[in-house]
Order: C-alpha cells, then structure tokens, then sequence
C-alpha cells in the first residue's frame, strides 16, 4: 500500500501549494508534509487537486432512510402549518419500527455515501438506545454496536456521541410515547459510556456525550452527566442541539428567563470541548460569548433549510473569530461541497452580498469554507483530522481534474467549480482515510452492496 502521494496541488492549511508530497506512516498519520517536492519520490500520483477531508460534524444515521418522505402537506401538531415539530413527529413513528439490523444496513449505506461525498469522518449523535417497546436490549449498547460496525466496515472515521434524553420538554416535562427508545437515566448513559469507551479505542474511534438539548436534559442531568463524562474522559467532545427553534428559545426564556445559548454560557464551562448544533436563533451577546468560548457552531444548511429553522448569522460568528464545521443531520443531502454551497447561499440571501464566507486570509471563498470546515469539524470530532499537516491523519480528497466543470482551470478555482458548479460529488475522484483508499474512480468498493442493504432495510420499513 502506498505511503506518499504527490499532488500537483493541495490545500494546506495555509493555503493552495505546489507539487506537494503527503507522507504517512502505518498508523496513517502524515509524518511528512513538502510542499516543492521533487515528483520522483512519491509512490503514488494524484489525478487532480488534493483537499483535505471533510469531517461531518453531525448525523442521526437512521433518518436517511427517511429523506423524502415527508416532503407533503400535513398539519402540525400545534394546529399550525408543518414545522419541524410536525416533521419530528413522523420521525418518531419512523424511528419506533427501527431494529439493531436495519440501523447497522442504514448507517452502512449512508456512511459509504458519505466517503463518496468527500466526508473522512462522522460524528454520530446517537439517541435510539432501546427496543421498540423502549426497554434496554440485554446487550445494552446494540445499538451503539451496529453504528461501530458499520463505520469500521466502510472506512470512515467515527466520533460516537451517545445522547442522554430525558424529558419532552423544559422544566423536566415527561417523555411521550414517541421518545421511549431514546430515554436514559444519567446513571445508564454513564455505564453505557464506560463500556463504550474501550471498544471506541480499539476501533480508532472517539467516544464522546451529546446531551440531546436544553429541553430534553434537565439541569441537575446535565451537570452530572458532565461530571461523569468527566471521570471518563475530560477532554471528550460534547455535542449539544441548541437554540434550533424559535419555538425552543421561547420556552426556554419561559422556563429561566433566559434564551438557550445563555442559559447555557451561565451553567455549564462551555469550551473548545463543546460543538453547539445548529444554535441558529442567538442574540448579538449571545453570537459574542459563544464564539469566544471557543466551542464549535454545528451548522447543517440543508437541513436548517428543509425543516424551516432559520439562517445562522455566519458574519456575527466570524466577527467573533468563532469556530463552525458542516454536517448532514437529517441526511436529506448527503454531500460536504452541497453543504458549503447552501450555507454560503443563505448567507447571500439573508445579506443580499456575495462571498460572505470568503476571509482576507483567504479571498477564494470556496477555499476559506473548506479550511475553516476542516478546522471546526475536527475540533468538534475531538481528532487529528484538521487537514494536511504533519501529526494529522492522512484523511483528504482528490478533484476529479478531467471533469468538464474542473478541466483547464486552476486548483482554487476547481475547488469553486466543485462546491459551486459541479454536481458536487461527480468531481470527487478518490477519496483516503488515514492512508487507506477507500473511493477510487468516484465510487466505493463496498457501493453496490451497500446501497442494495440500505434499500432492503429502508423497504422494510415502509411495510405496513
């Protein structure tokens, strides 16, 4: 298996270079990183520009088999016009029919497609723990298992988040009928974790705690779930759903008097260790405090936009010098150059400007989405996946350079062409993960059984 690779062009984290040479070692991490370097001495060649990996920052694997599927007129469950709210209540009847293989088939097919999209690496914020009559399996981390396998099967670098969920709402509301799969006592989830937390190392993966939201945790939950996170491992990642909804910011500021993100900032030592999902509906100080406590913004534009959250306030962040990574959620796109693309498109929308994303660092603003993803996404995933550097893992995509949108330009403006004027992953040629290949040609190796997995399990589950 090769140990270098040689690319015309790649994107360091400083920037575009020429005729780099990316060394590795057996572990897969890049001991070597040359910029300049003569051809010669590689032992494999890039067919185009080399970006590095995408990290995808936020999945609930099972709701691929969902995309779709709610996509018709209903009415909400506040007597309102759909929301997320109605969209969450068809999730639970589609999440209650779930079983340990279906999952582990779901996760597989999608986990394939992401690698095919240009994500090396996933962080899984996992909430279906129990049967569908919600009662533990007598292996309580089933569950948790099938997500493991299925990663280490297609090759893509894994983040585990567990999700502790407790209640309907603030105040401590008690779980309705559709959340028994997800429930746990603060006691469960910490024994879960340590018997997760060995079998995550063994894998490579990362093991961390997502405390579902604000809503769904109740302090004295959250302040103990973190102290025993703690206990196992205080440099965890913590992941957390926040300030998603207009709806949860008002009952939040009913329940403390404050909106959700400060509320948060006020009680817990929020830091580098925490990625807040989505946190679209955030005040001026709330953009202020949160961006200079060094956590991550979790944003996932395709499905902000599918269920009618919101627009983050991306130039609010920046000013802050705030940190923010991509992911899929929902999974009704599957596709890190998508996901750049609509995120710099509501931002143009809600600004009525152009290259919003673009720093004076980095003009090209395809090129500044792309580092400043890498960035955020391994910080949040708590791994040495932070792009094409020495002691980071040699996770990175190769463009596709003979593709009509790409063919006889330069790299920077390939990559533009890629986010922006391609179809996003019909220019991705090859993509690695720590040194091992694991797309080649645009495709997996494993992509005609996954799929045909996932379509079973999804077929089954459409049953009546």
């Amino acid at each position: 298996m090769p140990k270098t690779l040689f690319a015309t062009q790649a994107l360091l984290p400083t920037g575009w270079a020429n005729n780099v040479l990316l060394t590795w070692n057996e572990a897969g991490q890049l001991t070597h990183v040359q910029p300049n370097a003569p051809e010669a001495t590689a032992s494999a060649w890039a067919a185009g520009p080399v970006i590095p990996g995408m990290p995808n920052l936020h999945s609930h694997a099972f709701q691929r088999a969902l995309a779709g599927l709610t996509e018709h007129r209903g009415q909400s469950v506040d007597g309102k016009q759909d929301s997320f709210w109605s969209w969450r209540s068809l999730m639970y009847r589609f999440a209650a029919r779930l079983t340990p293989e279906q999952l582990e088939a779901i996760a597989l097919g999608l986990y394939v497609e992401m690698l095919e999209a240009g994500y090396t690496s996933v962080c899984e914020f996992h909430y279906l723990h129990h049967d569908t009559g919600g009662q533990p399996y007598a292996d309580d981390a089933t569950l948790a298992l099938a997500l493991l396998r299925a990663a280490k099967q297609a090759g893509i670098g894994l983040t585990l988040l567990p999700v502790l969920y407790q209640a309907s709402g603030f105040g401590g509301l008690a779980p309705t009928e559709g959340q028994r799969r997800f429930i746990r006592s603060t006691d469960s989830m910490l024994r879960l974790l340590e018997r997760l937390k060995p079998l995550c190392d063994a894998q490579g993966a990362r093991l961390g705690l997502a405390p579902h939201s604000l809503r769904a945790v109740p302090p004295d939950a959250l302040r103990e779930a973190l102290a025993g996170l703690d206990a196992i491992d205080p440099t965890a990642p913590i992941h957390i759903h926040i300030a998603e909804q207009t709806q949860e910011v008002e009952a939040c500021l009913a329940w403390s008097g404050q909106r959700p993100v400060a509320w948060l900032l006020d009680h817990a030592d929020v830091n580098q260790r925490w990625c807040l999902v989505h946190a679209t509906h955030m005040d001026a100080g709330e953009y202020a405090r949160a961006a200079a406590s060094g956590a991550v913004a979790g944003l996932c534009p395709s499905t902000e936009a599918n269920l009618g959250d919101g627009i983050f306030d991306l130039p609010a962040w920046q000013a802050g010098q705030g940190r923010w990574g991509i992911g899929s959620d929902s999974h009704v796109c599957v596709n890190a150059a998508e996901e750049l693309m609509l995120l710099e498109y509501s931002q143009r929308l809600a600004t009525r400007q152009r290259n919003v994303a673009a720093t004076a660092a980095q003009p090209n603003v395809a090129s500044a989405m792309a580092l400043a993803a890498v960035r955020g996404g391994a910080q949040a995933a708590g791994r040495d996946i932070s792009g094409l550097a020495v002691g980071q893992q040699a996770d990175f995509a190769v463009l596709d350079a003979r593709h009509p949108s790409l063919q006889g330009l330069d790299a920077a403006a390939m990559l533009s062409a890629h986010v922006f004027a391609s179809h996003r992953s019909s220019a991705i040629d090859a993509v690695w993960v720590g040194g091992q290949p694991r797309v080649a040609g645009g495709r997996h190796l494993l992509h005609a059984s996954a799929s045909a997995g996932f379509i079973a399990a999804r077929t089954q589950l459409l049953q009546p």
